[in-house]
C-alpha cells in the first residue's frame, strides 16, 4: 500500500522495509477493503446474475484495459481496489447472487472470509504436524467429522484439497497403488457417463492410457448398471486386463443422479474392486435425513469426494478426500527427504498431512470449514441443505405443470433438467428450440440457467443450491421458465 502524503510513515517503513506495516497501516487497509466488500455483499442480491453483455468482444475489450506491466513502484489501495470492484468484479457470472441456478452453484459465506484472512495472516506451515499441531488437529478434526459422516470407520482419515478434481486424482493414485502397484497400465476403472469429466482427467494424469476407461450402462434414470457392471468386469478380465476400481456418483452434474451404491459395493467386494464415490456435489446432504437415505451405501465405499464449496456454502478452493484406510494414502505418498523434520510414521492419531497427499507446501484450508462449522453449528448448514431439497422439490414439481415443459430426470437432490416437449422437429430444430429458451430465461439477468446435454439433446437446468437461493428467487426462475415456455409452445 502507498500511503497519501500527509500519513506518516511506520517506523519500518520509514527504514525502507515497505512490507512491514505498522498496527495503524494494517487497520486502514483491512477498513478500506470492508468499506469495499460489505457495500458489495449487501448490494448482491440486486446485481445480475450473470453479464451476458460482457462476453465476447466486450468482456475480451474489458480483459485488455486490465493488461498492466509489472509495476516497479507502489500504488494507492483505493485506486487497486476500484480497479477490482469497479471493473473486474462485475464482469461475466455472478456466482454470489441468489439467482445463481447454473452448473452446480458455489457459496461464499462470509465467516470463510474471515477464516482464510486470520489463515493468510496467520501464515503456518501445516504440511508437517510437528510444525503447527495445533492447527493440523483442527483440519483433522474436519477430516474425522466428514468420515464418521459418511460411515467409513475407525480408520478413516484424508487430506484437504482445493476441490473434487483433485481429491478424484487421489483417490484414484491411493487406488492404483493399493490394487495394482507398479506395473498399472492393464488396469480398468469403471464409470458412466455421467461421470464428472475430473474423474477422466484424474486417470490420464494418474498415467493411464484412455483404454482404461471402461464405461458402464445406464438405467433410465441416469444410475449405474450393477448387471453391466458386472458384465465388463467379466469381460475385462477375460481379455487380462485388470478390473480395480468403481467410480460412482454421489450426485451427478448434469441431473444429480446417485449411483445405486450398496448394489455397487456389494459388486466391488464380490469382485474386490476398490469403490470410490465422487460425491462432491451430493456428499454435504449426508448431514440431512433425505440425503443419508440417498446415499445409502457410501459407507462401503473405499474413498469419498466431497466438496464444502458446493454444498456447505463455501468459497469455491475446498474439497475433501477421505478414505476408509489412512494408510492406503500413507503408502501412495510417503516420501522423506534430510531437510524435513522426523515424520510421524505408525502415529495413527497425529498424521503428517504431507504424508497423505502430494502438497509438501499447503495451505491451511481446514480452518475455513472449522470456524464456520464452530460458529453457526451444523444445524444452520442442515436446515439450509433442506430448505434447498424443499425448493428444488418444488420447483420440479411446478416445471411438470406448465404446459409444454417435461422432466427429463427426476433425481433426488437439487437438480432439474427439463426441456419443451418434442413437437416433429428434428433434432437441431428441438435443441434450437430450448436454446432459445434459455437465452428468454436469462436475458434480464435475474437470474441464470445453464444446459447440458442428455441423450445427445440440448437441455436446460435449474440448480438450487446457494445459500443466498430462497424461495422469491426461485419463484423468479419459475416465472422466467414459464413465460419462455409459452412464447414458444
Amino acid at each position: 500500500m502507498t500511503r497519501s502524503a500527509d500519513s506518516r510513515p511506520s517506523p519500518a517503513e520509514a527504514a525502507g522495509f515497505p512490507l512491514e506495516p505498522d498496527a495503524e497501516a494494517m487497520r486502514a487497509m483491512v477498513d478500506a477493503a470492508m468499506a469495499r466488500i460489505v457495500p458489495h455483499v449487501e448490494g448482491v442480491a440486486e446485481q445480475p446474475a450473470w453479464h451476458g453483455d460482457l462476453s465476447g468482444e466486450r468482456g475480451a475489450r474489458l480483459a485488455e484495459s486490465l493488461r498492466r506491466p509489472m509495476p516497479e513502484q507502489g500504488e494507492p489501495l483505493e485506486d487497486l481496489l476500484a480497479t477490482l470492484f469497479d471493473q473486474a468484479v462485475p464482469a461475466g457470472f455472478n456466482t454470489a447472487s441468489p439467482g445463481y441456478f447454473a452448473y452446480i452453484p458455489g457459496g461464499g459465506i462470509f465467516a470463510t472470509a474471515v477464516a482464510d484472512l486470520l489463515s493468510d495472516a496467520i501464515n503456518r506451515y501445516t504440511g508437517v504436524w510437528l510444525a503447527a499441531p495445533g492447527l493440523v488437529q483442527i483440519e483433522t478434526d474436519v477430516l474425522r467429522w466428514f468420515s464418521e459422516l459418511a460411515g467409513l470407520g475407525p480408520r478413516a482419515g484424508g487430506v484437504t484439497t482445493s476441490g473434487g478434481s483433485l481429491a478424484n486424482l487421489g483417490a484414484l493414485v491411493a487406488a492404483r497403488q493399493d490394487r495394482l502397484g507398479e506395473d498399472f497400465l492393464d488396469g480398468r476403472i469403471y464409470l458412466t457417463a455421467e461421470a464428472h469429466h475430473s474423474v477422466a482427467k484424474a486417470a490420464l494424469a494418474a498415467g493411464f492410457p484412455r483404454r482404461a476407461l471402461r464405461t458402464v450402462a445406464m438405467d433410465a434414470g441416469f444410475r449405474m448398471r450393477p448387471d453391466a457392471l458386472r458384465a465388463a468386469v467379466a469381460e475385462d478380465r477375460a481379455a487380462g486386463a485388470r478390473p480395480f476400481l468403481v467410480a460412482a456418483a454421489g450426485g451427478t452434474t448434469n441431473t444429480g443422479a446417485i449411483d445405486p451404491l450398496g448394489e455397487l459395493a456389494k459388486v466391488c467386494h464380490e469382485e474386490s474392486l476398490w469403490l470410490h464415490v465422487d460425491a462432491a456435489y451430493g456428499g454435504a446432504f449426508l448431514l440431512t435425513e433425505r440425503g443419508r437415505a440417498a446415499l445409502a451405501g457410501i459407507e462401503s465405499a473405499d474413498s469419498v469426494v466431497i466438496d464444502p464449496h458446493k454444498g456447505l456454502f463455501l468459497p469455491f478452493g475446498t474439497g475433501l478426500l477421505l478414505v476408509r484406510d489412512r494408510e492406503t494414502l500413507r503408502r501412495a505418498n510417503a516420501l522423506s527427504a534430510d531437510y524435513l523434520p522426523p515424520m510421524r510414521v505408525g502415529e495413527e492419531e497425529f498424521a503428517d498431512p504431507c504424508t497423505l497427499g502430494p502438497e509438501l507446501s499447503k495451505p491451511f484450508r481446514g480452518l475455513r470449514v472449522w470456524l464456520p462449522m464452530h460458529l453457526y453449528g451444523a444445524g444452520a448448514f442442515r436446515a439450509a441443505l433442506d430448505e434447498k431439497l424443499d425448493l428444488a422439490a418444488e420447483a420440479r414439481a411446478r416445471i411438470a405443470a406448465i404446459p409444454g415443459l417435461e422432466i427429463v430426470a427426476d433425481t433426488p437432490l437439487t437438480v432439474t433438467p427439463f426441456r419443451l416437449r418434442p413437437r416433429g422437429d428434428d433434432g437441431e430444430g428441438e435443441d434450437a428450440r430450448n436454446h432459445e429458451m434459455l437465452e428468454r430465461i436469462n436475458a434480464d439477468g435475474r437470474v441464470f440457467l445453464t444446459a447440458t446435454r442428455l441423450h445427445g439433446r440440448f437441455v436446460p437446468r435449474l440448480c438450487v443450491l446457494h445459500f443466498r437461493s430462497h424461495r422469491d428467487r426461485v419463484d423468479d426462475a419459475l416465472e422466467r421458465i414459464r413465460a419462455a415456455a409459452a412464447a414458444l409452445a
